[in-house]
């Protein structure tokens, strides 16, 4: 038995190959997707932690996954992020609204509600390793010195990573 070799015979070949692959990466992504997780933390009055928390106040997430900030307890509330690893992009929320953010890169994120800073309300997500824990927790102590209430709050979430 030949083998038919020819420019079209080989063609066709080239593009079956090439779809068979383009399939497998496009499954590969898929259940990369599926897999990810969406984080889900409240904006709250008060909570378990005390009076204006987010909870949880430490995350720990993959690179894909996102967090959800929800205004579960309105009372002005947003989400900002006060540092983020390079790679990342930052936020803030406008009051009282609810906001997803994707984790697009490996680290340590520290976030704030701004209208309530002042009481202590921030958390922090470790996504992957914390490679630029240093850097963080400079941020985190920066916000944490205005803070005229619960100045631990930062301190506590950070000694959370792993």
């Amino acid at each position: 038995m030949t083998k038919n070799t020819s420019p079209a015979s080989i063609g066709r070949k080239a593009v079956l190959g090439a779809g068979a692959a383009v399939l497998a990466a496009t499954a590969s992504l898929s259940s990369i997707q599926a897999m990810a997780a969406d984080h889900e933390v409240q904006m709250l009055n008060q909570g378990p932690g005390g009076a204006m928390v987010f909870e949880p106040a430490y995350i720990k997430a993959d690179i894909g996954d996102t967090v959800t900030f929800k205004p579960t307890q309105r009372g002005g509330h947003n989400t900002k992020s006060a540092y983020v690893p390079a790679g990342a992009e930052a936020w803030d929320s406008a009051p009282d609204q609810e906001l997803t953010v994707e984790l697009t890169a490996e680290g340590v994120y520290v976030y704030i509600c701004k209208p309530h800073m002042v009481m202590g309300m921030a958390g922090v997500i470790q996504v992957g390793e914390a490679t630029d824990l240093e850097a963080a927790t400079e941020a985190a102590n920066k916000a944490a010195a205005a803070f005229a209430l619960n100045k631990d709050r930062l301190t506590s979430a950070l000694a959370q990573i792993q």
